[in-house]
Parts: C-alpha cells; structure tokens; sequence
C-alpha cells in the first residue's frame, strides 16, 4: 500500500436521518493521509483574514480562509475529493472553500449555509485536516445547547450534509478550552435551487445593533 495521501475506497458511509428531510452521512478515515495534507495546506495555501461587520465596528473573523477548484486545488488530494464527492452524490461542484482555524481560540458560531438561498435541497461536503474539533449540529427551532449533537471529525474524516439541513439545521466548531493544534476543513456546497429562495442575511451581510452606518 503506498504512503501517498489518497482516498480509501473500502470506507463505509454510515447515514444519520435528522428528521424526515435532512441527513448526514458520516465517513471516519475517508482520507488516507491527511495530516501529511494539512501539513502542506498550512504552509503553501495563501491564508487571507476575513473580515464581517458586527456590533456597529468590523471585526476580524477567528479563523483563515482560502479558496480552491479542480484547476487549482493546493493539493492532488483535495481535486481527487472533489470529484469522488461529486460522482457518489451525483451533483456538481464550482470549487471549494478552506476553513483553517489555528487553535482554541479560533472558531465559528452555530449557523447554516444561507449564502447558496436555495435550502430545499443542498449538499455540503466537509472534509478534515489536523486536529479533531468538535463540531456542533443543532435543530434551529430550539435554543437548548443540549440538543447539540457533536460529530468530532478527525484527520481524514468527511461528512455530508443533505436535504433541508441548511433551512432546518445550525452547525458551527466551537472554541475549546484546552490547547489543540490547527483544524483545516475543506466544504464542497451544492443547490438543486428547488424550492423557496431564502432572502433573509446571510453570514457575512453587515449586522446592524444602532442606526450608525457602518464605516
């Protein structure tokens, strides 16, 4: 068996039914590898900060980003990911986008996808790098922290999320309170655009608390 990173196609895919329209599909160990991947991702891929207007002042994100495609993916792997996600989903993808959070501190807030509008019928991939992170699923309709589910995806792992879980589903990577080294996720997102168009903000429109514009 070669050392090079790859997929490892013997992996099962074990389904979790949410409720009657949403699932994810969980697959531990999907990538073979992968923290020879996040190794090469963290020191080659050009990490930008990002920036969203919250609390009447702009505030930087805790995490970097970065984005990729098939013509270029930062690594062989990440193109071979793509595609094999593409080809058992039967969907087709634009490109993907890098999340690196670099310790405890960095993270994202409970939140879903609204930026594709269309939340009928969507699949988001997601598959990790580096350290395993809890990562957080919870129904949007309640505010009790213990319905939570926790997932922990570690190096390698992927999961995918389908159905209504970006209209009826929050997820988001919590800080931790012990020191843990880098997570690198990487998310495929795809709409079928059935249904309702979802016009309500997305993560990165402006957050208005007062009547002062935003500079």
């Amino acid at each position: 068996m070669s050392d090079a990173p790859a997929i490892d196609p013997d992996v099962v895919f074990e389904r979790v039914e949410l409720d009657a329209t949403s699932w994810i599909d969980v697959a531990r160990g999907w990538l073979r590898g992968a923290d020879a991947v996040y190794d090469q991702l963290v020191a080659n891929v050009p990490w930008r900060q990002g920036r969203v207007w919250r609390y009447e002042r702009w505030i930087d994100e805790p995490r970097l980003g970065a984005g990729g495609s098939l013509a270029k993916p930062h690594h062989p792997l990440l193109a071979d990911a793509q595609r094999a996600i593409a080809l058992r989903y039967r969907v087709r993808f634009d490109g993907f986008g890098l999340a690196y959070y670099r310790d405890a501190r960095d993270s994202v807030a409970l939140h879903r996808d609204r930026e594709m509008r269309w939340l009928d019928d969507t699949v988001v991939a997601i598959a990790t790098f580096g350290a395993a992170r809890p990562f957080l699923v919870q129904p949007i309709r309640t505010r009790d922290a213990s319905s939570a589910r926790d997932l922990s995806p570690a190096s390698g792992d992927l999961m995918v999320f389908g159905g209504r879980f970006q209209a009826d589903w929050l997820h988001g990577v919590p800080k931790t309170r012990h020191a843990v080294r880098g997570r690198i996720s990487a998310q495929w997102r795809y709409t079928s655009k059935r249904g309702r168009r979802d016009t309500n903000p997305g993560y990165y429109a402006p957050r208005e608390f007062s009547r002062r514009p935003a500079r």
